[in-house]
């Protein structure tokens, strides 16, 4: 996995990634504490309505901003975003309104609903084999792990020295770093696509996966992932704290052994999937997932709390299994779309995957505070096996080769050309020529 850090492209924008995700790491803990001292005993719900415009602004405005700039350098769009997120982090710090900081993470976050989707697309376009592509997966997931484990620590270390206003210093030169790693990048340019209108730009990511059976799947498998991860993330903190009677450390020891499991499954995936289908070990992995956390609520309905070394091991195996759904994504949308139409669906993706969340932030806080803990797991794991139950029907197993066939392509078309008679198989991508599926017929 390692030897993928000689690869010259990959490895500065594996950098390039690597201080963003520490810039925004400092972000996350720096926001915290200016929710605190403009809103005091009210920062959560100040954080809460941020977290929510967040994913608003990733959900609404992804794909209308990824169709604005479609025609638009990949390096121009890199570095322009992370040009906007440098000009919020230092304008943070000089607030002095809860309004004006909702203002501020709205454009912060139209800005990564840019870059994140425009970036993970550029990564299959230099890393075209699909082993070398699935090790790269592998090290952005184990970057994202060691990032909510490290950035905390980081900043407590630099808070010693200086007021939680610097810690916006940090973001910005982390998203600076960024940009200049991009520029002194060589990015392989867009291939060039039909003259569409801004309608059919919009809505073409969204048409390609909708359309597609894999991809249908990895939505409800995202799903089921978000109903069953979104416990851990929002209800930890009141569980560390009420439950067990923790101190603020048990808080990063609980996250820890998530982001371990996370982790390891990561450092394994690529082996795995070489005796796996990608379909086998995510649907799997979610519906164990579910299956160990509704277990989990019967455990706490009926006896109480599990040890806190019960508790941990619960946190890793989530860690392990989630991991174990979410990092393959970027191989299925890899498969099934063109190179002209990749950012396309992943910034479809992008979109879809955070309305998952958008559902199950809330439901986990409301089902814990207007419920109990357990009544929390266990709606939101009947939630998960319900999801993969979806994802299991709407994803079937089919041939590489699909038969097919084109009554309305004129005999000379180049595609016939390319593939034979207007009947025949090849692999399916939704594209001008592949408008709907094959049927299994």
């Amino acid at each position: 996995m390692l030897n993928l850090l000689k690869h010259p492209t990959f490895s500065r924008l594996f950098a390039a990634q690597l201080v963003a995700l520490a810039g925004s790491g400092l972000l996350t803990i720096a926001l915290g504490l200016l929710a605190y001292d403009l809103a005091g005993a009210n920062a959560g719900a100040v954080l809460g309505i941020a977290y929510t415009i967040k994913m608003v602004a990733y959900v609404g405005l992804s794909p209308v901003m990824g169709a604005l700039v479609a025609k638009i350098p990949r390096r121009a769009v890199l570095v322009g975003a992370d040009a906007i997120r440098i000009a919020v982090a230092l304008s943070l710090p000089f607030v002095d309104s809860v309004a004006q900081v909702y203002g501020l993470i709205f454009l912060l976050q139209v800005a990564s609903g840019i870059f994140t989707p425009t970036f993970q697309a550029t990564i299959p376009e230099i890393l075209p084999d699909e082993d070398e592509y699935t090790q790269a997966l592998s090290l952005s997931r184990l970057a994202s792990d060691l990032e909510n484990i490290l950035s905390p620590a980081f900043a407590g270390l630099l808070l010693l020295f200086m007021s939680f206003h610097g810690l916006f210093a940090g973001t910005a030169a982390g998203f600076f770093l960024s940009a200049l790693l991009i520029l002194s990048t060589k990015l392989p340019p867009r291939k060039a696509s039909a003259d569409r209108p801004f309608v059919s730009r919009l809505t073409r990511g969204s048409w390609i996966y909708l359309a597609t059976p894999r991809l249908r799947g990895l939505l409800a498998f995202n799903m089921a992932a978000a109903a069953t991860t979104a416990y851990v993330l929002v209800n930890t903190v009141v569980v560390v704290r009420n439950t067990y009677g923790m101190a603020e450390n048990g808080l990063a020891i609980a996250m820890g052994a998530f982001g371990a499991g996370s982790m390891i499954t990561a450092l394994m995936l690529p082996r795995l999937l070489h005796h796996i289908s990608d379909r086998a070990l995510m649907s799997a992995a979610a519906a164990v997932l579910a299956a160990i956390q509704l277990c989990h609520a019967a455990w706490v309905w009926a006896n109480g709390p599990l040890s806190w070394i019960g508790f941990l091991a619960i946190w890793l195996c989530a860690g392990l299994l989630y991991s174990a759904v979410m990092t393959p994504s970027g191989r299925l949308l890899k498969r099934s779309a063109h190179s002209e139409d990749r950012t396309a669906v992943f910034t479809a993706h992008f979109a879809l995957s955070h309305a998952c969340w958008l559902i199950a932030y809330p439901l986990a806080g409301w089902t814990a505070t207007a419920g109990s803990q357990a009544l929390s797991l266990g709606a939101l794991s009947l939630i998960g096996l319900a999801s993969v139950w979806i994802g299991l029907r709407l994803w079937r197993p089919s041939p590489a080769d699909m038969p097919h066939e084109h009554p309305d392509l004129p005999p000379d078309h180049p595609h016939l050309k390319e593939h034979g008679p207007r009947k025949h198989a090849h692999a399916i991508v939704i594209d001008d020529y592949h408008h709907a599926w094959p049927s299994r017929g």
